[in-house]
């Protein structure tokens, strides 16, 4: 049994601290949505972009420094999706997407929750998800496309933010769609088997039949 200094350790450590800083950083840049002047749109990119690469010093700093934990494992992708989905929901309140982009958002976000609930269901299986190189694209593109979106029309007028982060959007939607899928079909093979609790307990009799396990 660990001690209780050990546990809070293990919860309060820089790579953790890095991950609660990209929650944290969610309510200055939905407030900033109601800012007007471009400084307003430039200073949410600017919180957006810090958190943006906190996922990835966080993960990198767990690991080089030997602290990875559960609650780190818990929180990192727990932050990633309170970000992106506030974001995308801000985004198309205020109007930044729209038209056939929403499609694109409510896409991204879609497949979130799914992730999520398969998440939640394989951890009863004791099984993890892990994530593929193609996840990591899309989160990539998505986070870019994202950016210029915040921006919008305060970018210079050589740089088409608003077109680029459309098109960001659409392919990160895409590869949302590919990802999912594949996400999806690990999810279901997993249902198709017994969880170990299942596969410790003796068949049940049923109508003088007996089961062998597995779930139909």
């Amino acid at each position: 049994m660990r001690a209780p200094n050990s546990v809070e350790y293990e919860m309060i450590n820089l790579p953790n601290l890095l991950t609660l800083s990209r929650i944290l950083v969610i309510l200055p840049i939905i407030g900033l949505f109601w800012m007007e002047g471009d400084w307003a749109r430039w200073t949410a990119l600017g919180l957006y972009a810090a958190a943006c690469i906190t996922d990835f010093f966080d993960g990198y700093l767990a690991r080089t420094r030997g602290e990875i934990s559960r609650f780190g494992r818990f929180l990192d992708p727990v932050a990633d999706k309170l970000l992106i989905a506030s974001v995308i929901l801000m985004l198309c309140a205020f109007g930044r997407i729209t038209g056939l982009a929403i499609l694109a958002a409510v896409v991204i976000l879609a497949r979130e929750i799914l992730v999520s609930g398969l998440r939640e269901f394989l951890a009863t299986l004791r099984t993890g998800l892990p994530v593929s190189g193609l996840a990591k694209w899309k989160t990539t593109i998505q986070m870019f496309s994202l950016g210029f979106l915040i921006v919008g029309t305060a970018s210079p007028d050589w740089i088409p933010a608003i077109a680029i982060g459309e098109v960001g959007l659409w392919a990160a939607a895409v590869l949302t769609l590919i990802t999912g899928y594949d996400y999806l079909a690990i999810g279901l093979r997993h249902m198709n088997e017994d969880s170990p609790e299942e596969q410790n307990q003796p068949a049940k009799p049923t109508d003088g039949l007996s089961r062998t396990g597995g779930a139909e």
